[in-house]
């Protein structure tokens, strides 16, 4: 996977690449204790967009991050992205970009300060809309991230890239909840990953019974996903690829850190599909990196040899068959 990139000489067209939109890139300040007891500060770029991307770039695909930046926040995020081999995209806004302070000595995460970022403007929302789209037209690749802690652009600007790229025969896929999620089904998601409690909250599952979030992924492909990814924390993870029921069973470890393992599988499984691997190949794939995040300090982390042996350990079978 970590091959070069080529480019289509015919469109213009990265194959191989991906571009990853990003409304709400996040400076995030951890605490953490040093050997000898006293306290250590780490300061890295964060929010979901990032992270996936951070992960797409260690696996060795090109990544793209189309992003806002503003204020003080937003020039040390800049740095702080351009370190990690992603690509950035970046709008300037007038406003600043979130952060939070979190206390990891304990072992455990205590919020100790948290600031949304400024709501973008209709020109800042046009000029991110804008550059996502030219940028996801060279890549091939459109990956949708949600909006934390707030929303900072409309819903419907989910909808518009959803449907302007796949009209250009792009492949779009997306991790989103809420409104931001029903705009790009509007217009139409190729892959979505998304998480069973989602599911259920957002009324698309009665409940969390299997039964349940099938009568959900069917939901959901009336209103416009292809494929269906469902996340169920330690228990198999749901899919619906190609028309089958499947369920994704991966090896049990002990979480060091359960935050970050749906995002670092969402990031495999955008690398898969870059390199135009076997769906159902790609999302064994991505469940062994989701599986070894969460064994690791840090989000959207993990080395490629160790995915690619653990990978050999996930087993993939028809959802209810005999183990």
């Amino acid at each position: 996977m970590g091959d070069n990139a080529n480019r289509d000489k015919s469109n213009g067209q990265e194959t191989g690449a991906i571009t990853v939109f990003c409304p709400t890139p996040l400076l995030t300040v951890t605490i953490e204790a040093r050997s000898d007891g006293g306290p250590e500060l780490h300061i890295h770029a964060g929010g979901q967009g990032f992270w996936v991307a951070r992960m797409v770039a260690r696996l060795g695909v090109p990544v793209t991050l189309c992003a806002p930046f503003g204020g003080d926040t937003g020039r040390l995020l800049k740095t702080l992205v351009a370190a990690e081999d992603v690509q950035l995209c970046g709008v300037e806004i007038a406003g600043s970009n979130g952060s939070y302070v979190h206390d990891r000595r304990s072992g455990e995460r205590v919020e100790i300060c948290s600031v949304e970022g400024a709501k973008l403007n209709r020109h800042e929302a046009d000029d991110l809309y804008g550059a996502t789209f030219a940028a996801a037209l060279d890549s091939g690749l459109l990956v949708l991230t949600g909006q934390y802690p707030v929303p900072v652009v409309p819903s419907k600007v989910y909808r518009r890239l959803a449907h302007d790229l796949r009209e250009n025969g792009r492949r779009v896929i997306a991790d989103l909840s809420g409104d931001d999620l029903a705009e790009a089904l509007h217009g139409g998601i190729d892959v979505l990953s998304f998480s069973h409690e989602e599911l259920v909250r957002q009324g698309y599952a009665g409940s969390d019974r299997p039964e349940e979030l099938v009568a959900g992924l069917d939901a959901l492909q009336q209103r416009g996903a292809t494929q269906i990814i469902v996340h169920r924390g330690a228990k198999p993870t749901i899919a619906r690829l190609d028309g089958r029921l499947l369920e994704v069973i991966t090896p049990k470890v002990d979480p060091l850190d359960h935050r970050g393992g749906g995002d670092t599988f969402f990031a495999a499984l955008a690398a898969g599909l870059a390199r135009q691997q076997d769906l159902e190949e790609t999302v064994r794939f991505a469940a062994a990196a989701g599986t070894l995040n969460v064994t690791r300090h840090g989000l959207g982390t993990g080395r490629l040899e160790d995915i690619v042996a653990l990978s050999q350990h996930v087993r993939i079978r028809p959802l209810g068959e005999a183990a």
